[in-house]
């Protein structure tokens, strides 16, 4: 994309260090990515997709596989059926920018579909747990304020009372409003600009009540630009297998993260470690998104990964908590090819 301005400078940076006197914080000597000028009316949804254009590989490409029933959507298809759901969003269910979105569901090939979509229309994408108490919904529906609430059959009872639309994502209307054919143009004339609010995520709740964290399209925007400029060369596609869920800032970033790299992600509804390490195998899984919990059962010498090959695996994301020192040297002993990234997110 044309016209984009650095992050941020190195003024007052220490260039050895990195050291940077004015915010006492350590900053990276890397050059920084390129973002739009901040007036620019572009959606993380739109930018993120024209980043993809930087990667060698076709819309052919696969960008989901299903680890359970091996169904797959291509890029072009993902893109076609978020400019497709977008458009119908629009038109037939009203949506416009400025509304927010409850989305309650477990990983689906049809959630990042959605997410786009969204977010190109300018809708505040609002991911909460399926698995929450009434109450817990409750609370996340009072935060957010949504104008519709996306969820899945099983979760759509809990929260029949709100006085909203529900549309269930595993239906026969969500899948005709992602492929009835349509005009192109992803987000439609919706003037996107880099401070509206994107998404309003969930905090924990440990320091009290579970409170409403919003992010930026610029703030999104911005991650975007750093899996960009991280962009490694490959012969083919990374595929990455996700075990944490979409709700969460570690899958829902990842999404934006799949995009840019044009990466292949196998996605698993529920987390099974026996499931997981098949899905690896048959589907020549390269990364593994994972938590450190995880990481611990894949190390220990029990023969829980004995019948598996495993020797697609090139690195682990790890994330949502520390990893400790011991773990990762007891893993690197057991998977000496294998790197360890550790992700830390907002």
């Amino acid at each position: 994309m044309e016209n984009r301005t650095a992050i941020s400078s190195l003024d007052n940076t220490d260039p050895r260090s990195g050291f940077n006197r004015a915010s006492r914080t350590f900053r990276s000597l890397k050059p920084s990515p390129l973002l739009p000028p901040p007036n620019a009316t572009v959606s993380v949804a739109t930018y993120t997709i024209s980043l993809r254009r930087n990667s060698p590989w076709p819309d052919s490409v696969t960008a989901l596989i299903d680890a359970a029933t091996g169904h797959r959507l291509s890029y072009g298809e993902l893109i076609h059926r978020a400019e497709t759901l977008a458009t119908n969003l629009a038109s037939v269910l009203k949506l416009s920018k400025g509304d927010t979105a409850l989305v309650l569901s477990p990983n689906l090939l049809q959630v990042p579909i959605l997410y786009f979509a969204l977010l190109s229309l300018g809708v505040v994408v609002s991911p909460a747990n399926p698995l929450a108490t009434r109450s817990e919904l409750t609370r996340f529906f009072h935060l957010s304020n949504p104008a519709i609430i996306f969820a899945v059959t099983a979760v759509a009872e809990k929260v029949r009372e709100f006085p909203v639309r529900i549309v269930l994502l595993d239906s026969p209307e969500f899948d005709s409003l992602t492929q009835t054919p349509t005009q192109s143009g992803l987000g439609g004339p919706a003037r996107v600009t880099q401070s509206d609010v994107a998404a309003i995520l969930y905090s924990s709740g440990t320091t009290g009540k579970v409170k409403g964290v919003m992010l930026t399209h610029r703030n999104l925007t911005a991650l975007a630009a750093v899996y960009d400029a991280a962009r490694v060369r490959r012969k083919e596609p990374a595929v990455f297998l996700y075990t944490m869920q979409y709700f969460h800032v570690y899958g829902f970033t990842f999404c934006l993260r799949a995009m840019v790299l044009s990466d292949t992600v196998v996605i698993m509804e529920r987390f099974n470690l026996r499931v997981m390490l098949s899905a690896v195998e048959r589907f020549r899984v390269t990364h593994l998104a994972l938590v450190p919990s995880l990481l611990v059962l894949l190390t220990k010498d029990d023969g829980v990964t004995d019948g598996y090959d495993l020797r697609t695996l090139e690195g682990i994301a790890c994330g949502s908590a520390p990893l400790g020192k011991e773990t990762a040297d007891a893993f690197k002993v057991k998977f000496p090819n294998v790197v360890i990234i550790q992700v830390y997110l907002f």
